[in-house]
């Protein structure tokens, strides 16, 4: 069993034991792969709310009637719009490129649902004897990846709100609270990053 423990090993894994060992590697790349886009996500969400505090009108209306001032001031207002549009544009691709990753997490989780499933019927209930890895049942990596699953699935969900609302509102304090949402991922920060370890060191990507 030492040598299903061992990275880098692949000759030494086979079935079960090969796919839990690559999921907990995909795992790794797609949660690296949606951090990375979080952070391209918060810096675009910023400039989305400085440009829609931006907009907030300084002067008197009557007082922009003056002169050309009223011209300037409807190309600034079209530009200010465009790059506005511009950025939510963007941002949306990011969301877009989330749920793509959430979509191959639940994949991911299909499958080993599959590989517990078909264990069970060969073993019976109980599983197999020994474990494929250290101490994990197989039951224990679909229950490990479904939490993991279930908490980007909020977090997506809550994104998406974000992405909707961002734009169109007008409250600085508000504006606030969707930034620190967006960076700070509420539903995966702490949780998400020590299930990931455990299904690291379980399979051995992480040394114990």
């Amino acid at each position: 069993m030492s040598e299903s423990t061992t990275p880098g090993k692949k000759g030494n894994l086979t079935g079960s034991a090969r796919k839990l060992k690559d999921d907990a590697a995909d795992w790794h790349n797609l949660i690296l792969k949606w951090e990375r886009l979080n952070d391209e996500g918060s810096t675009i969400a910023t400039k989305i709310v400085n440009l829609g505090l931006s907009k907030k009108p300084d002067v008197e209306p009557d007082v922009v009637m003056e002169g050309d001032s009223l011209a300037a001031g409807d190309i600034s207002e079209t530009r200010s719009n465009q790059e506005l549009e511009e950025e939510c544009v963007k941002l949306q691709d990011v969301v877009d490129k989330m749920a793509n990753i959430l979509s191959k997490m639940e994949k991911m989780v299909h499958a080993e649902r599959g590989i517990s499933e078909l264990e069970a019927f060969q073993c019976g209930e109980k599983g197999r004897a020994a474990p494929l890895f250290h101490t994990w049942s197989t039951q224990q990596f679909v229950e490990v990846s479904s939490k993991l699953y279930e908490s980007y699935k909020q977090e997506l969900a809550l994104k998406k709100t974000i992405l909707q609302e961002l734009a169109h509102t007008a409250n600085a304090d508000l504006s606030m609270v969707y930034l620190s949402s967006w960076l700070y991922q509420p539903y995966i920060e702490d949780s998400g990053k020590l299930l990931l370890e455990s299904l690291l060191l379980e399979t051995g990507h992480r040394p114990l």
